[in-house]
């Protein structure tokens, strides 16, 4: 055989094998790896994202840092996001989420995540997402009063447009309803917008028209009436609410600003602090830079400051002496805060309107998702 044949030979058989190694499936080990099962449904590469940014435009509403060091992003419209320090992982209603507007994210003492939507209430175990209508569990009747209780580990979550909350008790969820009389109609003025902790074992849930707080026997009920609010004065619309380490309730309204309650008495602290515009509507309508009138986040940091994220001016920061206004884009489409959270490491985190993430870096914010 001469060398030509003996060539065109090698050549052959050179790209036999090289064919048969494109064509291979592969291994089962490699599959599994690169695939992620959640709730009925598996999930491969069109739910992972391995680039820098987050992907979500339609706001931030809700921010967890579980135990494990991830980070779970609540969106508005988009489902939640798990960042797990290389990757991120979207989960929305096709994945068995209650719905797609995450307004709280949560982790019990098993490590499970809680997510409470606009429609109910999902948890995630690692494996699988699974939905918890509080209707198909117990019945859905108004609580009030014998079933109102609670205990140092319950989890508590916004009930939609129904004017309660519902309460895990680690066995079973309950739909509580709130001591009130209500019109029963579609959208409710006592759906929650916020719930808070008190330092003295107190939950205080912020809604539309009112705050109710429960100590575990008895209710408070902050309103227009108690405050004598009327629509001269702007009645209560409120967005959040914070009970800080020195015990005493701030409450963020949009239109109207903050109220600040220590003990019995209640104030307007950003009238008081000259941050309500002369003109101001004290409603909706947006306000100009240097005010505080729509309040949709309140936090306290590790150093006792008070954090306040405004709808249109962007965070505000007290020390218990003076304020200080820190705006995360001059040109405005990312001033609106919808939360603020502290991680894990004491970072504080502000979720915004237009879809990512900001830490703040001494008086400068940066995008971290």
């Amino acid at each position: 055989m001469n060398g030509k044949v003996k060539f065109q030979i090698m050549i052959f058989l050179a790209i036999l094998l090289l064919l048969n190694f494109s064509c291979s499936p592969k291994n089962a080990s490699e599959t599994k790896a690169d695939r992620l099962t959640t709730g009925t449904t598996t999930y491969g590469p069109s739910n992972q994202d391995r680039g820098a940014q987050l992907k979500y435009t339609s706001g931030i509403r809700s921010i967890l840092h579980d135990s494990k060091g991830n980070y779970w992003l609540g969106s508005h419209q988009e489902g939640v996001c798990l960042f797990d320090g290389k990757s991120f992982t979207y989960f929305t209603v096709e994945d068995g989420l209650s719905d797609h507007q995450v307004r709280t994210i949560q982790e019990d003492e098993n490590g499970i995540i809680w997510f409470g939507t606009a429609n109910g209430v999902s948890s995630y175990d690692g494996k699988g997402i699974v939905n918890h209508t509080p209707s198909s569990l117990v019945e859905f009747e108004p609580a009030f009063p014998n079933k109102w209780t609670k205990t140092d580990n319950d989890l508590w979550f916004s009930a939609g447009n129904k004017a309660g909350v519902y309460r895990l008790d680690g066995k079973k969820m309950n739909y509580l309803a709130f001591p009130i009389q209500t019109d029963n109609s579609s959208f409710d003025s006592y759906s929650v917008t916020g719930l808070a902790k008190g330092k003295r074992g107190c939950l205080w849930m912020a809604t539309y028209a009112a705050v109710f707080g429960f100590d575990g026997k008895s209710f408070r009920i902050i309103d227009d009436e108690s405050l004598g609010y009327t629509e001269q004065t702007g009645r209560l619309h409120l967005r959040s609410i914070l009970e800080d380490s020195s015990g005493n309730l701030w409450m963020g309204n949009n239109g109207i600003g903050v109220l600040l309650m220590t003990g019995d008495t209640t104030i307007n602290f950003s009238a008081k602090e000259g941050l309500i515009h002369a003109n101001s509507s004290k409603g909706g309508a947006p306000s100009p830079a240097g005010t505080l009138e729509h309040v949709f986040a309140i936090a306290e940091d590790r150093q006792g400051n008070i954090w306040f994220g405004d709808r249109d001016t962007g965070a505000w920061k007290y020390d218990g002496k003076s304020m200080t206004n820190y705006t995360v884009d001059d040109e405005g489409p990312t001033s609106n805060i919808w939360a603020i959270y502290q991680d894990r490491n004491g970072e504080l985190l502000f979720a915004m309107g237009n879809g990512g993430v900001y830490k703040l870096n001494g008086i400068a914010f940066a995008r971290l998702f």
